[in-house]
């Protein structure tokens, strides 16, 4: 296909994406009135972490609110990053804290015939180039930083420049914005050809890359609310439009702000994980997720059962209390602290 017509076919799809976003908001309370399919994805390199267990705990109760149900997605295509044993030991630690998933657990890393007929189909619309750039070329020749890294400068857009070999897959994207509404963050556009260039959906190392598996797993799993973690706002305008490319259903997507550690940095296993629970601390684990998560637990629910808890959140879980600002957690267990020793002073 000459460069012109993938062009003129990049175009298209880029307006198909604000119509059909345009369709999408205006549905928006029709939609709400669907049962509810969530999910929650860990990726098994390592132990649950709290801000895992915040995005659990979000997702959990906004699914279960409207009488939906809960997959989970154990996310191991990334094979080389992930930990032996970590999966079982995520299941475990979820099953200990009462949040039950229901139907069989997906892999992944079972499902890459999924994933190749997905980009079978891209290639179909010529909407997928090979690249044979470097992560250090990009770096040399990138516009200008994007978003989330260099921009792609479109080297090998209309075809692979003389001397090089293909080294990954990447999708064409629009000058057009994709614009999307999410639960916490409100109104959201990004313009992909400036924020980030053409993507990437399958590797060099011959994977296929998470923005493609997610969308596909969702897909095809029928998730309709997808609840997670803030750091990936900036990757919906990608999935978007990869649903749009691929014909899916757009979800409805809900970020919760990030756990934070002492450092200011996101929570991760190096800030201590949820390996273990001593027996009659679930209750605690979960209050400090949703007193994180803006909600007003009751006091007397740390020291209950960890189905005692969740039968409150569940009904009472409120949206329009989740902050949009990422919190320290030292922070909030700073104010769980004094709240404990308020609510005893006012029993003396």
């Amino acid at each position: 296909m000459h460069g012109t017509s993938r062009e003129k076919l990049t175009r298209s799809a880029g307006r198909a994406i604000i119509t059909r976003m345009t369709a999408v908001e205006s549905n928006r309370s029709e939609s709400l009135s669907v049962p509810v399919l969530g999910r929650f994805a860990p990726s098994p390199t390592g132990p649950l972490h709290f801000g895992s267990l915040v995005a659990a705990v979000g997702s959990f109760c906004l699914a279960r609110q409207t009488g939906g149900q809960w997959l989970l997605r154990i996310e191991d295509l990334d094979q080389p990053r992930v930990v032996p044993g970590a999966a079982d030991t995520i299941m475990r630690t979820l099953e200990q804290l009462a949040l039950v998933w229901d139907g069989p657990v997906v892999w992944q890393s079972r499902r890459t015939e999924a994933y190749q007929s997905a980009l079978e189909h891209l290639r179909q619309q010529g909407l997928l180039f090979e690249c044979g750039c470097s992560r250090k070329e990009i770096l040399a020749s990138a516009p200008h930083a994007g978003e989330e890294g260099p921009v792609y400068p479109g080297t090998c857009r209309r075809g692979l420049p003389p001397g090089r070999r293909p080294r990954m897959q990447r999708i064409r994207v629009p000058e057009e914005q994709v614009c999307f509404t999410d639960g916490v963050y409100g109104a959201r556009a990004q313009c992909l050809a400036q924020a980030v260039g053409d993507f990437v959906l399958r590797r060099a190392d011959g994977l296929f890359a998470y923005q493609l598996a997610v969308v596909v797993d969702d897909a095809e799993a029928g998730v309709n609310q997808v609840v997670r973690g803030a750091d990936l706002l900036l990757s919906t305008p990608r999935q978007v439009y990869l649903q749009n490319c691929l014909g899916y259903p757009i979800p409805r997507y809900v970020h919760l702000p990030l756990a934070l550690g002492d450092d200011g940095q996101k929570i991760s296993k190096r800030h201590g994980v949820i390996e273990s629970i001593a027996a009659g601390c679930e209750a605690e684990l979960l209050w400090r997720a949703l007193f994180f998560l803006g909600q007003e637990p009751p006091k007397e629910g740390c020291g209950g059962t960890p189905e005692e808890i969740l039968a409150w959140a569940v009904p009472h879980f409120n949206l329009s209390r989740v902050p949009r600002t990422d919190r320290q957690v030292a922070d909030i267990l700073e104010k769980k602290r004094k709240i404990a020793i308020d609510s005893a002073g006012k029993t003396r």
